[in-house]
């Protein structure tokens, strides 16, 4: 397994982990709303990524587009549920425009995924 795939798997956990960690926090916050959507974003893309590297393990997408696609969502997850919860914890943006980038970046990488079974070369 290349390090790439490593790394997108860990990631996956960890979205996995900041989102169970996230929906406990919205329960107990008074208006968790923005933070249980973070939550779900998290939890959404953690099993979206361990399949991402499971379709390049099994020859089914494109691996260098699909890992790229994996990327592409790690980062848009980590601005746009990053600013969510900065803005349900702190009461201030992560950065300016970071959710709106972050909602761009996750449909690119959706879409890159999307492709990736089409641009595939076998050997």
């Amino acid at each position: 397994m290349s390090l790439s795939d490593r790394l997108l798997l860990a990631l996956a956990a960890l979205a996995g982990v900041l989102g169970v960690g996230l929906s406990a926090a919205a329960a107990h916050v008074t208006g968790g709303g923005s933070l249980q959507i973070a939550a779900q974003f998290l939890l959404f893309h953690a099993p979206a990524l361990l399949a991402l590297v499971a379709l390049v393990k099994a020859d089914a997408v494109s691996p260098r587009l699909a890992r790229l696609a994996g990327f592409v969502l790690v980062l848009g997850l980590a601005l746009f549920s990053g600013d969510l919860a900065r803005r349900a914890l702190a009461g201030e943006a992560l950065a300016p425009m970071a959710a709106p980038t972050g909602g761009v970046l996750l449909m690119v990488g959706w879409a890159l995924l999307g492709l990736s079974p089409f641009l595939h070369r076998r050997a």
